[in-house]
């Protein structure tokens, strides 16, 4: 079920956060932002989220393991995004699920996983758009830092559970 005040209040504090990175960019230690996360599907733009750096994740409940798995991608350039790890509460999620070609090593603090893999390099996976399914099972949600966690099945109808992630350069 679509959850508008959810929108609402996740837009207000991306937007917040977009105003203090403005507001404190004077300061030596102040990152500028020319990356924003858009969050969209067949009704528009649900929510963005400010990139401060060069990377962001999505985490979600592994429908076969039933523990939170992550892909975290780089932002490259020319506004793709690469996944260049993966990340599990279960080994196993890594290693059958993802059959990673390397052996999983365990995270370090303080990672909100346990374990992390390099994907498999002979099948770089590259984005421009992203289709994701955001379910209520599958909590998909974003990370990235100076961010709250976006929950993306809150923003969309049971439904319809489709979202797109694609990068916008800011101005």
């Amino acid at each position: 079920m679509r959850r508008p005040a959810a929108v609402v209040v996740m837009l207000g504090v991306a937007a917040a956060a977009g105003l203090a990175g403005v507001a404190g960019a004077a300061g030596p230690q102040q990152q500028s932002v020319e990356w924003t996360l858009s969050v969209s599907n067949d009704s528009g733009r649900l929510a963005e989220v400010p990139l401060h750096g060069d990377s962001f994740a999505v985490s979600y409940r592994n429908s076969i393991y039933g523990t939170v798995a992550e892909e975290r991608y780089e932002v490259r350039p020319d506004g793709s995004y690469l996944l260049v790890q993966l990340a599990a509460d279960q080994m196993a999620v890594l290693e059958e699920y993802y059959a990673v070609p390397g052996a999983p090593e365990a995270a370090e603090p303080p990672d909100r996983r346990q374990w992390v893999a390099d994907p498999d390099p002979a099948r770089p996976a590259a984005f421009t758009r992203l289709s994701l399914a955001a379910t209520d099972l599958g909590q998909r949600t974003v990370h990235a830092d100076g961010a709250p966690p976006l929950e993306l099945w809150t923003l969309v109808d049971d439904g319809d559970p489709f979202v797109t992630l694609e990068l916008k350069e800011n101005q």
